[in-house]
C-alpha cells in the first residue's frame, strides 16, 4: 500500500467505479473529505441487535448470533443453496439466505456472532436478507487479536452509497488512517492550547475508531470547530482584502436630493431606520469600500434605507445601481423608487426638480428602444439610479460613476455576479446586501462573515397584524369557506394572492398565445421546487425529494380554471402572474392589480419579495407543504401592508407529520427570526447555505447552524481566526491551514460562501 497524504484522491484507495460514487453520492472526494466522513452512529459487538424493529426496504447493519445454518441442493439449477438464520437476545429471528453456499458454509455455523449488512426483504412472512456482507468477530480463525479489538471497541456506522456498505467504508476509513504519512494539524498550538482541544490525529481516531470506554462527541467537537475555523478564516481574509482596497468617498451633501426626499417623506422614519441610515452615510465617506448587509423582517423598510443611500451617493457626484434577482421584483423597485421620488426622478425633464434625477430599468427583454436608452443613461451618468436584473452586469453595460451597489435578496446571486458588477465602477464602489429573510447568528457568522451587519427589527406604523391557518385540503367544507373568505375581502374592497407552487400548461390559459412565453431571464426555472426534504439519517445526505406522498402539485392555470368556476368568486375579476409571462404582460398585470382592477392574482413565487400592494388583505398559499418555512413568510409578507388586518391561508393536502410541524410554526408566530431559528433545524444546513451549487454533497459536514450549542463553537472559531489572519494575512506561519484554505476554497465553494 503507497503512502498516502490528505490530498490524496480516492482512486488511490478503491477502485475508479467506486471513488465515482464516493463523490457523486457524498461529496468524498480526497482522503480528506474521507476522515470528515464521520458514523450516523456507533454499535457495541457485544450488543446484539433487536431484530423486531427492522422493516422491508431498510438497509440495515446488524449485530446478531448464527442460530442454525442450512445446506440443500438447489431445485432448478447446480449448486447448493445457504440459508441461516440469525437472532437476537429477545428470541427475534431473521434469515439470510445464499444462492450458492461456497465460502460461506464453513465461516456461518450456529454460535458465531458477526455483522450483517444488507437491504430487509420478505419471503412468504418472514423477513430475510440476500446474500448480505457479513464480517464475524467470533470465528476462532480470525485470530486472538482481532476478537480482543471487538471486544473492546464501539464499531462505526456509516451511510451506505452505492454497493459501499458501511463495512466496507469502515474498512476503507481504516486504511487510510493507517497509511497516511502524517494527519494535517490546521488549527495552531496556542490556539488549541487555550481552547481545550485534542489535536487533529486523536480526534479522528476517536471519531472513526472509539474504544468503548471512549466518548466520540469529543473528536466531533474537534472537527466542528476545525470546519468552523477554516471557514472563518477565509471570511477573515475576504474582509482584509476588501480593507485594503480604496473607494472614492461619498460624504454627505446638504442640501441635495437625499434633503429634498426627506422633507417630502409622508411618514416618519423609524428609529432603526434613522440608525442604519447614519452608518451607510459614514460608510459612505469613506475611503473604504462599504461592505454592508442589511436584513430585516418583511416589510421592515428596507428599500427606503437603501434608496436613501443611494440618493446620498448621487449627491455626491456617482451613481448607485440597484441589482434585483426577477424582472417582476425589478420593475417593482423601478416602479416605487420613481413613485417615491416623484418629479425627483425626473431629472432634465419638463416639470421635474431642479436637481433631480432618473432612474433607469434595464433588464433581459426589453424592447431594443428601451434597452438602449437605458443603457445610454447608464453610461453617460444620466441615470443615477439603475435598476435591474442579471442584465446590469453584462459586459458591455457601462456607467459613468459606479458609487453604490445594492443587491436585493443576496441568496439568489453568486459572488462572481456581485463582483462583476463592483468592477464597473471607477474605484471599487460601496456594497450594500439586502436581505428579507432573518438570518440566525449562526448563518450571519458563517455565511456574511465578511461583511458588517444592521438589521431593522422595527415594523414603521401603519403595519397591520397577520394572522396565520392551516386549511385541510381534503376537507370540503373547509376549501369552500377558503374561497368564500376571498370573496368576503374582495366584496369589501381589497384583494387577493392565490399563490401555487408551479405554472402548469400553460395552454389552459384561456386565449393563451399572445402573451406567454417559454423565454424569461426571471430565475423562474427553479420556481417549481421549493422544499426539498427533511434530513435524512446521516445529517443531509437525505433524497432531494418533497417530503410526503407524491402527487401532482397545483399549477396557476389550473387554479385558475377552479377559481373560474368557483359560484363564491362569480364576478370577481382574476389575474394571472408568473415567470413565463412576457416583460410587458407581466408590468401590465402587477400595474392593474396594484390599480386595483385586478381582484385575485393567481401567481407563484414571483411575487414572494418585493411587491407591494397595500390593499391587499389576503393570501391563500396552495400546496403549502410543498414551501419552506423562510419562504412561507415571505409570501405572507405580502399582505398586512396597508390599514387592513392580513390573512393567510395555508392550504395543504396529506402533508406528513414534519411538513405539518412546518405549517403550525409559520401559523404560530409572525416573528421572522424564530421562523428562521425553526427553518435552520429542520432543513439541511447544505440546503440552507447553498452548498448544492458548490459541486459538494453537503459543504458544512459537521456543524448545526440552527443548534445553540454550535453557536458557540463558531463564534470561538470567528475571534480565533480573525485574530490570527490579522497577525499573518497570507497564512505564511501556518502551512497546514492555508493547505485547508485551499482544499476549501477552490472557485466553486468561492461561490458557495456568499449564496447564503
Amino acid at each position: 500500500m503507497p503512502v498516502l497524504t490528505e490530498d490524496s484522491p480516492l482512486t488511490k484507495l478503491v477502485k475508479k467505479t467506486e471513488a465515482e460514487q464516493l463523490a457523486r453520492n457524498k461529496g468524498l472526494l480526497s482522503v480528506a473529505d474521507l476522515f470528515e466522513f464521520v458514523p450516523r452512529r456507533y454499535v457495541r459487538p457485544g450488543q446484539l441487535t433487536d431484530l423486531s424493529s427492522l422493516h422491508v426496504g431498510e438497509d440495515v447493519l446488524v449485530v446478531a448470533e448464527v442460530k442454525q445454518a442450512t445446506t440443500r441442493p438447489m431445485r432448478n439449477r447446480r449448486g447448493r443453496m445457504l440459508t441461516v438464520v440469525i437472532g437476537d437476545d429477545l428470541g427475534n429471528e431473521l434469515d439470510v439466505t445464499f444462492f450458492s453456499a461456497y465460502g460461506h458454509e464453513g465461516k456461518l455455523h450456529p454460535g458465531v456472532r458477526g455483522f450483517f449488512v444488507g437491504q430487509i426483504g420478505a419471503y412468504g412472512r418472514r423477513l430475510q436478507l440476500t446474500h448480505p456482507e457479513y464480517e464475524l468477530f467470533d470465528d476462532e480463525a480470525e485470530g486472538d487479536a482481532a476478537v480482543e479489538w471487538y471486544r473492546t471497541h464501539r464499531v462505526p456506522v456509516y451511510s451506505t452509497t452505492g454497493k459501499l456498505n458501511s463495512l466496507k467504508l469502515r474498512r476503507l476509513v481504516y486504511q487510510a488512517l493507517d497509511s497516511v504519512d502524517r494527519i494535517r494539524e490546521p488549527v495552531p498550538d496556542d490556539v488549541r492550547a487555550a481552547r481545550g482541544l485534542l489535536d487533529r490525529a486523536a480526534a479522528l481516531e476517536l471519531v472513526h475508531r472509539p474504544a468503548v470506554e471512549d466518548q466520540p462527541a469529543r473528536g466531533l467537537e474537534r472537527l466542528k470547530y476545525d470546519e468552523a475555523f477554516v471557514l472563518q478564516t477565509i471570511l477573515a481574509q475576504r474582509r482584509k482584502a476588501a480593507e485594503s482596497e480604496l473607494a472614492t468617498p461619498r460624504p454627505p451633501r446638504p442640501g441635495g436630493l437625499l434633503a429634498a426626499f426627506d422633507a417630502r417623506l409622508p411618514f416618519e422614519l423609524t428609529a432603526g431606520q434613522r440608525e442604519v441610515g447614519e452608518v451607510l452615510s459614514a460608510e459612505l465617506a469613506s475611503d473604504r469600500p462599504m461592505h454592508r448587509l442589511l436584513q430585516g423582517e418583511v416589510g421592515s423598510g428596507k428599500t427606503v434605507v437603501a434608496l436613501r443611500a443611494m440618493l446620498a451617493a448621487i449627491d455626491a457626484g456617482g451613481q448607485a445601481a440597484l441589482l434585483a434577482p426577477t424582472e417582476v421584483l425589478a420593475a417593482q423597485h423601478h416602479r416605487s423608487i420613481t413613485t417615491m421620488l416623484g418629479d425627483l426622478a425626473q431629472g432634465g425633464m419638463l416639470g421635474g426638480a431642479e436637481f433631480g434625477t432618473t432612474v433607469a430599468l434595464l433588464t433581459g427583454s426589453q424592447s431594443a428602444a428601451a434597452r438602449r436608452r437605458s443603457l445610454l443613461d447608464a453610461a453617460s451618468g444620466e441615470a443615477g439610479i439603475v435598476v435591474g436584473t442579471h442584465a446590469l452586469i453584462q459586459k458591455h453595460v457601462q456607467f459613468a460613476d459606479l458609487a453604490l451597489v445594492v443587491v436585493d435578496e443576496q441568496h439568489r446571486f453568486g459572488v462572481e455576479q456581485r463582483d462583476a458588477l463592483r468592477e464597473k465602477g471607477i474605484r471599487p464602489p460601496h456594497v450594500l446586501v439586502m436581505t428579507a429573510t432573518p438570518i440566525p447568528r449562526t448563518v450571519a457568522m458563517t455565511v456574511f462573515g465578511d461583511m458588517e451587519t444592521s438589521t431593522l427589527r422595527e415594523l414603521p406604523r401603519g403595519r397591520s397584524p397577520i394572522a396565520t391557518h392551516v386549511v385541510d385540503a381534503d376537507r370540503q367544507g373547509w376549501v369552500e369557506r377558503t374561497w368564500t373568505r376571498v370573496a368576503e375581502e374582495v366584496a369589501a374592497g381589497h384583494q387577493a394572492y392565490v399563490v401555487c407552487p408551479r405554472i402548469g400548461d400553460v395552454d389552459d390559459e384561456p386565449g393563451a398565445g399572445s402573451s406567454s412565453t417559454r423565454d424569461s431571464s426571471d430565475e423562474d426555472a427553479g420556481w417549481d421546487a421549493h422544499w426539498d426534504g427533511d434530513e435524512g439519517e446521516d445529517g443531509g445526505a437525505g433524497d432531494d425529494t418533497p417530503e410526503g406522498p407524491a402527487r401532482e402539485l397545483t399549477g396557476v392555470y389550473a387554479m385558475l380554471s377552479t377559481l373560474q368556476a368557483t359560484p363564491a368568486l362569480e364576478g370577481v375579476r382574476i389575474g394571472v402572474l408568473h415567470g413565463r409571462l412576457d416583460p410587458d404582460a407581466k408590468d401590465a398585470t402587477m400595474r392593474a392589480f396594484s390599480a386595483g382592477q385586478i381582484d385575485v392574482l393567481v401567481a407563484t413565487t414571483v411575487i414572494e419579495v418585493g411587491v407591494d400592494v397595500p390593499n391587499a388583505s389576503v393570501m391563500v398559499v396552495v400546496d403549502a407543504d410543498r414551501f419552506g418555512i423562510s419562504q412561507l413568510h415571505q409570501l405572507r409578507g405580502r399582505v398586512g401592508r396597508g390599514a387592513v388586518p392580513g390573512l393567510c391561508l395555508l392550504m395543504t393536502r396529506d402533508p406528513g407529520e414534519r411538513a405539518m410541524e412546518r405549517l403550525e410554526q409559520v401559523a404560530a408566530t409572525t416573528d421572522g427570526f424564530e421562523l428562521a431559528r425553526a427553518d435552520l433545524l429542520l432543513r439541511r444546513e447544505g440546503d440552507v447555505l447553498g452548498a448544492r451549487q458548490s459541486g459538494r454533497a453537503n459543504s458544512v459536514r459537521h456543524l448545526r447552524l440552527g443548534r445553540v450549542e454550535d453557536e458557540q463553537i463558531i463564534a470561538d472559531a470567528r475571534e480565533d481566526a480573525f485574530a490570527l489572519v490579522e497577525r499573518d494575512p497570507e497564512l505564511r506561519a501556518h502551512p497546514a491551514l492555508a493547505a485547508a484554505v485551499a482544499m476549501r476554497l477552490d472557485e466553486e465553494q468561492a461561490a458557495w460562501l456568499e449564496r447564503g
